[in-house]
């Protein structure tokens, strides 16, 4: 059954939420029987039966004569437990009741059996598409994980209805439907939010959504969702990976790249100074556990620096024993770290892991020291030497980075400089 539900929800999942999740490699799980294959290819099958249905209902019913029979909304559907869905998911709701469909158009879907399908997602080659949904089949998955439903209807028009609904249907043509993601700059968000300007009168003014304007950053939005100890992995991974463009100044359209602030965006919209949203309903309440945890990176490198100091007061041989085997673990972990941003940066076709600061303490070269860390040769008295003065550095200059560093990560370079300078004294004496 856990099979089914991964299978179903990477068929469901969508936006920034899961080119992080992909980055930082954590929540997969293939199928894992014979059932849980025959529940994904079935769900499949109805998907395109689904898509097929509404599609002949579009083009083939015959055409009613009251346009103003059609009612356009947007769904916010509010942040989930996982890494995925912490940002939450957008969709754009089009009722047609004179030809009895409704459907939502879903932003954030895509083709996961390309076998190359993790290497392209790792290099930031990744074609989403839009795809139409029977409102019902949407629904579900929110109702089961208990996350939250809004809906803005829009107060629009005969005229710009009809509008919307032809170019809505128009993008789910073969040719039309896909596009290629972006983190925040082009996501399932971003789609509906374009959708809905490019189609509306020229008069659509919105009033100004972000916390600071001028000086709110991609990363101020993204941090606002992860302030609670049970998502404290998932910001340090996206602090770590993450390059200083998501520490840029935006403007108000791009802040509306989170579909809460795409919502409060719908909200504060003036169309021919009226409001856009004519009505605000709640089709699901948010009844997501407060879940709280201990085991955070804060808690995690804080024991590491005591128990190293502790360790370093201890003259016995198995507490240097356990100190040289710390040590040769960290340095080789944090220079794994950096091989892995390092190849980020190198190799993705987009921004979003480039110009990363974190390399000034993760440096690539302490996986290859973490071999070589005994040996009483010059070269690696003065590496750790450069090691301390770097480390040192950052911490003097961390107010004034031009990236906005994990305050957990203060820990990590405290334990970098204490045992890269304990391993330079110890190589100093005679």
């Amino acid at each position: 059954m856990i099979g089914w539900l991964v299978g179903w929800l990477k068929s469901r999942s969508s936006g920034p939420e899961r080119t992080v999740l992909l980055l930082l490699a954590i929540h997969f799980s293939p199928l894992t029987n014979l059932f849980s294959r025959t529940c994904f290819k079935f769900l499949r099958l109805k998907k395109l039966l689904t898509a097929f249905t509404l599609c002949h209902l579009f083009f083939f019913a015959p055409a009613q004569t009251d346009s103003c029979r059609l009612r356009v909304s947007l769904l916010t559907c509010g942040p989930g437990q996982d890494l995925y869905s912490i940002w939450g998911h957008t969709g754009i709701r089009l009722i047609d009741s004179g030809r009895g469909a409704d459907v939502v158009f879903n932003y954030g879907t895509f083709d996961d059996r390309d076998p190359l399908f993790y290497v392209k997602f790792t290099r930031g080659i990744m074609m989403y598409s839009v795809t139409p949904y029977a409102f019902n089949d949407f629904m579900e998955e929110y109702k089961y994980f208990k996350r939250s439903v809004t809906e803005q209807v829009l107060n629009l028009d005969c005229n710009t209805k009809t509008q919307l609904q032809k170019a809505l249907w128009k993008n789910t043509e073969e040719q039309n439907k896909y596009y290629p993601y972006h983190f925040y700059a082009d996501n399932c968000t971003t789609r509906a939010r374009d959708m809905l300007i490019n189609n509306l009168h020229s008069s659509l003014q919105f009033k100004n959504i972000r916390p600071q304007p001028g000086s709110t950053t991609y990363r101020q939005l993204i941090h606002s969702y992860m302030n609670s100890s049970t998502q404290a992995w998932n910001r340090f991974g996206i602090d770590v990976l993450l390059g200083n463009h998501l520490d840029e100044p935006m403007d108000n359209k791009q802040a509306m790249f989170l579909p809460d602030y795409l919502l409060k965006g719908l909200d504060s919209a003036l169309l021919l100074k009226y409001p856009l949203v004519k009505e605000k309903l709640i089709l699901l309440p948010d009844e997501q556990p407060d879940n709280k945890t201990f085991f955070t990176p804060i808690f995690l490198f804080s024991f590491l620096l005591v128990f190293m100091i502790a360790l370093s007061f201890m003259k016995n041989p198995m507490a240097q024993k356990t100190s040289l085997i710390l040590d040769n673990l960290f340095f080789l972990v944090t220079g794994l770290l950096g091989l892995l941003m390092l190849t980020l940066w190198v190799a993705r076709v987009d921004s979003v892991c480039r110009n990363n600061y974190n390399l000034l303490w993760a440096l690539p070269s302490h996986s290859v020291m973490a071999f070589v860390i005994t040996r009483k040769k010059q070269w690696i008295k003065y590496y750790w030497l450069f090691t301390v003065i770097l480390n040192t550095l950052l911490l003097v200059s961390w107010k004034w980075l031009p990236q906005e560093m994990n305050n957990s990560l203060l820990l990590v370079i405290a334990i970098l400089l204490f045992r890269s300078l304990a391993r330079y004294r110890k190589l100093n004496k005679p």
